[in-house]
């Protein structure tokens, strides 16, 4: 029946009333390390937690139901959910990534491959010919992130991920940024969807997790083992915690989109800002593109200030935004990709992949659009005088509430 179910619906109903010994509304927590057997020779559905726990399975229901996904297995962390499809993967074979991707996949893909755990190439995989070039080369893994963070950039995932399995790789994507309210990798070719689950999943910046979704039935149980031997799979109380904030994820995100467009909307209009980062917008490349393999633009932005505006006395000057690394929380966040969320990646990695030191990325929270935007107008006050123009567009913003 979940099938047939609206993601919204599915969200709300995962784990009420199934609890066999109390049908409690809200389903327990299981904190046990380990399971008693009824017969030494009789193994129970749940022995020990680190290869299975009740709680985590239900998130991993949750999960799998909202991707579309045979088996869902949650890991203790985002960076644990991006490691654990590796495993696929042997010495000698290419690893094909994102060259704008998360800096901490850009870490971890690189220390493997400096150790001789296989081989990386990070392509700019909005490129098909780039792309094409290198799947010629057979890779094992093929890593997509769309919208790639921070720039935002637009990957056809169908495309993407055609040519990908076409190729013998399989197809890994990060939906972190969107959540499944916003995108479906699985339905658009991927074999794999990984998330940090600390961001729009949990949504309340209290719980650090993961998630690995696969398609295939066997994929998946070959990476539950890997789960289960390297020991990376979820606390029970933090998949409690993470079940608890996926109920609100539908709302939340649609707020919090809401208020990003009118903050991109904004912010293009004013001469101390060269470019605004976000699909939202009708002058951004890959809006076409988002438009048709999402259900909404996210509520992830970045801004590339002009030349003399001081982009870090920016960040010092926000008032309601706090400087944090993370995202996807009900609170707005500010970061500089090239000393925060980026720092692991070379200079000259940064220069390839766009990000400069006066590049800003926004998490929009759910604070009021009317207050997030002053901030930030306010801010850039303090370090740039505005344009008559951009006066004239404050009053008008002050007295309609859009601009």
């Amino acid at each position: 029946m979940t099938r047939d179910l609206r993601p919204e619906t599915l969200v709300a109903r995962a784990g009420v009333a199934t609890d066999p010994s109390h049908r409690g509304v809200s389903p327990p927590l299981h904190l046990a390390s380990t399971f008693g057997w009824r017969d030494p020779e009789e193994k129970p559905a749940f022995d020990y937690s680190r290869s299975g726990n009740p709680t985590r399975s239900e998130l991993g229901r949750a999960l799998a139901d909202l991707e579309g996904a045979s088996v869902g297995i949650v890991t203790a962390s985002g960076m644990a959910a991006v490691d654990l499809p590796l495993n696929l993967v042997s010495p000698g074979d290419l690893v094909i990534a994102p060259h704008d991707c998360y800096g901490g996949t850009f870490r971890l893909l690189s220390a493997h491959a400096r150790r001789g755990d296989f081989r990386v190439e990070f392509v700019n995989q909005t490129d098909a010919s780039a792309l094409a070039r290198a799947l010629a080369k057979r890779p094992k893994l093929v890593f997509i992130e769309t919208p790639s963070n921070p720039l935002l950039r637009i990957t056809d995932i169908a495309a993407a991920a055609a040519a990908a399995r076409a190729a013998g790789a399989v197809v890994v994507a990060d939906n972190t940024f969107l959540s499944p309210a916003l995108q479906q990798p699985l339905s658009l070719g991927c074999d794999v969807v990984v998330h940090s689950t600390t961001k729009y999943i949990n949504g309340h910046s209290d719980v650090v997790g993961g998630a690995v979704l696969i398609r295939d039935r066997s994929l998946g149980d070959e990476l539950a083992w890997w789960a289960n031997c390297r020991g990376v799979t979820g606390a029970p109380f933090d998949s409690y915690m993470t079940l608890r904030g996926l109920r609100t994820l539908f709302p939340r995100i649609e707020r919090q989109q809401e208020t990003a467009g009118a903050v991109a909307r904004a912010l293009s209009a004013d001469d101390r800002v060269a470019k605004v980062y976000y699909p939202g917008l009708a002058s951004h490349p890959g809006h076409e593109l988002a438009r048709r393999q999402q259900s909404g633009f996210g509520a992830m932005l970045s801004v590339e200030f002009a030349d003399g505006v001081d982009a870090l006395g920016v960040l010092r000057a926000l008032e309601i935004f706090t400087i944090a690394e993370s995202l996807g929380g009900f609170e707005s966040l500010v970061c500089t990709p090239a000393t925060m969320t980026h720092a692991a990646m070379t200079p000259e990695a940064r220069r390839l992949a766009g990000i400069s030191d006066r590049l800003v990325r926004f998490s929009i929270g759910l604070e009021h659009p009317h207050d997030l935007i002053r901030d930030i107008f306010a801010a850039l006050d303090s370090v740039a005088a505005p344009s008559p123009g951009r006066v004239a567009c404050l009053r008008k913003w002050d007295e309609a509430h859009a601009c």
